[in-house]
């Protein structure tokens, strides 16, 4: 994506044309429903909500760490992404695209299968995940990886 995305959070609103540029790039990390589901609101009364969000998620994944970026940060690296599918939540860190920027090679982050004590760190697939119906979570805030472990501890007591 050659083109700079507007940035909602000051105040500026973005177009339908930037909401079309940040699609493109969310592409490979929004599934096929979960795409047509955000089309349909594109066209809606909220429609331009869904336009400053596809932009700011946009933004977002283009700012993100790539692979190993945050290697050594422990707890204290930043959380992007947030995918989700019934008990189950994948935390997202870091992510590659290949070479040609047109999708996912692999993604680094913390995942929690619905048992607390298994969750873990590890390479993720996010086109894997995308083929397994798992949705994006399009409220999530980044965070530190240390306050999803907390969050996480404090639902389990």
């Amino acid at each position: 994506m050659a083109q700079a995305i507007v940035n909602p959070a000051a105040g500026v609103h973005a177009t339908k044309m930037d909401a079309v540029h940040a699609l493109k790039l969310l592409g490979g990390f929004i599934g096929r429903s979960q795409l047509e589901a955000i089309g349909h609101a594109c066209r809606g009364e909220e429609k331009q909500f869904f336009f400053d969000k596809l932009t700011a998620l946009g933004q977002l994944v283009l700012k993100m760490p790539r692979t190993y970026d945050q290697d050594g940060l422990g707890d204290q690296a930043i959380v992007s992404l947030h995918y989700f599918k019934g008990a189950c939540d994948w935390y997202i860190t870091e992510h590659d695209s290949d070479p040609d920027g047109k999708g996912q090679i692999q993604a680094f982050g913390y995942a929690n299968l619905g048992d607390d004590e298994c969750a873990e760190l590890g390479y993720i697939s996010i086109v894997e995940l995308i083929g397994a119906g798992v949705e994006l979570d399009l409220y999530f805030t980044p965070c530190t990886l240390g306050s999803i472990k907390a969050k996480a501890e404090r639902a389990a007591a």
